[in-house]
């Protein structure tokens, strides 16, 4: 199971999209049209064979506005994983009492999102790929268009590698985390952690008083002294190798 899409929400799209590209180097590979059923518009950014999304609502009544509204403005609202069959998943995750809130079933993509009330912190999409390998760093993702390829920069920004999620109850969200996703809880620095394939989710206390959710990335940097320059001069560094993108804490391994 290998993390895939971790996403945004943010009360303007094109200003939350300007900020993460330039900061971190990465190139727009794709606005998906099918975002406007849920009243949204998008658009992901490739990082590697990965991708960070920016979702904006386009109306009132939205999911994403709700979220925008309990949590203060903008931050972390969806993590998307990649498995091999999406089908069993969405069984066995339902079987647990897990509610879903929305399901797409082929021809090519079998994808599953599930409740942030069930699981904690973030929707969680469980997704997968007809015909795909899920280890290949370009395997195919159906909701990121078809030329996305052309798009991967690594020359600044090399790789998503974790998330952090808080909550007043770290260790009571990591359960739910570890039943969900099948992976083990392990201990460390005193914070439980879930490793998927190719990254780590971190559950921490609430840092900042917006409530439960995600609120940190952890990121891989080919060029840290480029990211961290663009981070000091639109006065988003909070740290040392930490900085703010979109209201989420972004550290840097």
């Amino acid at each position: 199971m290998r993390l895939r899409q971790f996403v945004f929400v943010a009360e303007k799209l094109g200003p939350a999209v300007e900020e993460i590209s330039a900061v971190l180097g990465l190139d727009v590979c794709y606005k998906d049209p099918g975002v406007a059923e849920f009243g949204l518009e998008n658009a992901l950014l490739a990082i590697g064979g990965n991708f960070l999304e920016v979702v904006a609502p386009t109306k009132d009544g939205t999911a994403a506005g709700r979220h925008l509204a309990r949590r203060g403005g903008n931050g972390g609202y969806m993590v998307m994983v990649h498995c091999d069959d999406g089908l069993a998943q969405r069984t066995r995750i339902s079987a647990l009492g897990i509610r879903d809130v929305w399901r797409h079933d082929g021809p090519v993509a079998y994808a599953t999102h599930f409740h942030p009330a069930d699981v904690g912190g973030a929707i969680l999409s469980v997704d997968s790929m007809a015909g795909t390998v899920v280890h290949d760093e370009t395997a195919n993702w159906e909701w990121a268009g078809t030329d996305w390829r052309e798009h991967i920069n690594t020359n600044v920004t090399s790789a998503l590698v974790g998330l952090e999620f808080q909550s007043d109850d770290p260790a009571g969200m990591a359960e739910i985390w570890r039943k969900v996703l099948d992976r083990p809880v392990q201990e460390q620095g005193h914070a439980p952690r879930l490793t998927l394939d190719n990254a780590s989710l971190k559950f921490v206390k609430d840092r900042d008083g917006r409530g439960p959710g995600v609120g940190g990335l952890v990121l891989r940097p080919q060029n840290r002294p480029a990211i961290l320059a663009e981070a000091e001069r639109r006065g988003l560094v909070t740290g040392d190798n930490q900085f703010t993108l979109c209201g989420v804490r972004v550290s840097l391994i």
